[in-house]
């Protein structure tokens, strides 16, 4: 689910995989679901009603007793997807703010988790102006992929594991090809369909300083969540993945790659997954996103 990460001089970070500044929301922790954060508005069949806020998630499981021929298959439905990971180096704090639909499904006794991306945003510490469009964030397409269910202390855990997904670029192996050093290989595509290799940031510098750059990406993404209540699953999510910038529309763009990690305070990079119908797309989710979820965080550390 997305993330596309740049580095310039004036170092900014960009978001991939596409709401006004609010805090971050808690998550639930990697270690123990009693320490999740939920949020808690009314859900109807047709979608949510009211804007979430954050509530104490219950330390005892919705679903009591697993069900009898397989677990996690409450799950089996469409759900909105919001997530946010948190990045920082020496210089610059971004989040990356990613918005889609998981699809659970049973196929041969598993849960399977199918992700697709709509739209992201991104918030730094810094007064620069990125932008990623639909399509390039639509261009992440991660191989659909079984996810662990089990239940801790009464709540049920669903983990997926990652699934290196190339952007702008094809790799046959894509969980252990390296991704090239040179910005001319062959097997770098077009994949946002706007004519420029890779996918293209958009960086806004100022109204004299606007200018593209073309990425080519792994995207390496997995979550550790919980359903705290029926409709409602929270949780966060890891982030290790790796960039090619392919080339700039000015030279003033161009610079060296940076290493950014995540931040390790996983509660600052959370995942939310609401039910929704199966006939939700894109542009319902665009319509609906504030009922849904939390307003756009800022950097707040």
């Amino acid at each position: 689910m997305r993330r596309v990460v740049a580095w310039l001089p004036l170092v900014f970070l960009v978001a991939a995989c596409g709401g006004e500044a609010a805090d971050p929301v808690d998550a639930t922790s990697p270690v123990a679901p009693t320490s999740a954060v939920a949020v808690d508005p009314e859900v109807t069949a047709s979608g949510p009603t009211t804007a979430p806020e954050p509530t104490a998630a219950p330390t005892t499981s919705p679903v009591s007793d697993p069900p009898a021929d397989l677990l996690g298959q409450e799950l089996v439905g469409r759900w909105a997807h919001y997530d946010v990971v948190a990045y920082e180096d020496g210089v610059l704090k971004t989040l990356i703010i990613s918005y889609g639909f998981n699809d659970f499904s049973v196929d041969d006794g598993q849960i399977i988790d199918s992700a697709q991306f709509c739209f992201s945003e991104q918030r730094t510490d810094q007064p620069i102006e990125t932008s990623l469009s639909d399509a390039a964030t639509q261009a992440i397409r991660p191989p659909s992929t079984p996810v662990e269910v089990d239940v801790v202390d009464g709540v049920l855990r669903i983990q997926r594991s990652a699934t290196p997904t190339p952007v702008g670029i094809r790799l046959d192996d894509p969980a252990n090809e390296p991704l090239p050093t040179d910005p001319d290989d062959p097997r770098i595509v077009d994949d946002d369909g706007d004519g420029n290799p890779g996918i293209t940031v958009t960086i806004r510098v100022s109204d004299d300083l606007i200018g593209e750059l073309y990425i080519a990406r792994r995207e390496i993404f997995a979550y550790e969540a919980f359903l705290v209540e029926p409709d409602l699953i929270t949780g966060t999510v890891t982030d290790d993945s790796e960039q090619l910038v392919i080339g700039v529309s000015d030279p003033v763009f161009a610079g060296s790659g940076a290493e950014w990690v995540q931040h390790p305070d996983l509660t600052k990079s959370p995942i939310i997954l609401r039910r929704v119908e199966s006939d939700w797309d894109c542009d319902r989710l665009v319509a609906e996103r504030d009922a849904l979820f939390p307003p756009t965080p800022d950097v707040d550390w």
